[in-house]
């Protein structure tokens, strides 16, 4: 299968989604509609080395197909990371940048037939909010569906008043937070990590349900053998790595 040409992103704006955490409103140079899959993602080609294959990066696309040429990036800054930091230093509106996509296959079925659980850290958001955004304005056809975010402290929530809004408008949508480093004084929520939630979710013996991880490799790795412990197949349990 031949590559992806690369295409001309500008920057229409930033804007500060958390301390540490920007997000990146692209539109694509002389194109049509940017035809994508809730779930996939991007490559851009940054001026951080003289080696292509050293200058990219990659990034999972927080938008949804709305039928225009934009996009949407959620990026956090990396302590030492070249990519990262030039984004954050030097991305500003009108900057160009060359990309290929849309790429990856971390998507959801045609048709859902099947509860699903979206567990995810930090900008592992991306994907599901493009995914339930999309399910909501297409109207597509779903059965129950969480959404497991686990970051350290409330100031880190990624599209917080979106999603609660969001699983207000939705009742097939579950909407759950774990954070690690906050008090039951500062948070009335769940104090811990977001494998403590679907298991609590899955206690009913339930087996008709998808599971969807993505975040860091710890995370991904701990659930998925969780899961399998829990007694999931394999085929029911998929996977996208951050870092």
């Amino acid at each position: 299968m031949a590559l992806l040409p690369w295409q001309t992103a500008v920057i229409t704006r930033v804007t500060q989604e958390t301390a540490n955490t920007r997000r990146f409103f692209f539109e694509i140079k002389d194109s049509g509609p940017f035809v994508f899959r809730p779930g996939q993602f991007v490559t851009l080609d940054l001026p951080i080395h003289d080696k292509q294959s050293k200058r990219m990066r990659s990034y999972s696309v927080a938008s949804w197909p709305d039928g225009s040429n934009t996009f949407e990036l959620v990026i956090v800054l990396m302590e030492g990371g070249a990519g990262t930091t030039y984004l954050f230093k030097e991305g500003k509106p009108g900057m160009e940048i060359p990309f290929r996509g849309p790429l990856g296959h971390f998507c959801l079925p045609d048709t859902l037939e099947r509860d699903i659980c979206m567990i995810c850290t930090g900008t592992g958001i991306a994907p599901f909010r493009s995914q339930v955004q999309y399910i909501r304005h297409a109207q597509v056809p779903c059965r129950d569906i969480h959404i497991i975010f686990g970051t350290r402290k409330i100031g880190d929530i990624l599209y917080r008043s979106e999603l609660e809004q969001l699983s207000r408008d939705m009742p097939c949508l579950h909407y759950h937070v774990a954070l690690s480093r906050e008090t039951p004084e500062s948070w009335n929520g769940h104090i811990g990590y977001v494998h403590d939630i679907y298991e609590k979710v899955c206690e009913n013996g339930q087996k008709d349900m998808d599971f969807y991880l993505c975040g860091w490799k710890n995370m991904v790795d701990e659930a998925r053998n969780r899961l399998k412990d829990m007694g999931y197949d394999k085929e029911r349990i998929h996977l996208e790595l951050y870092g």
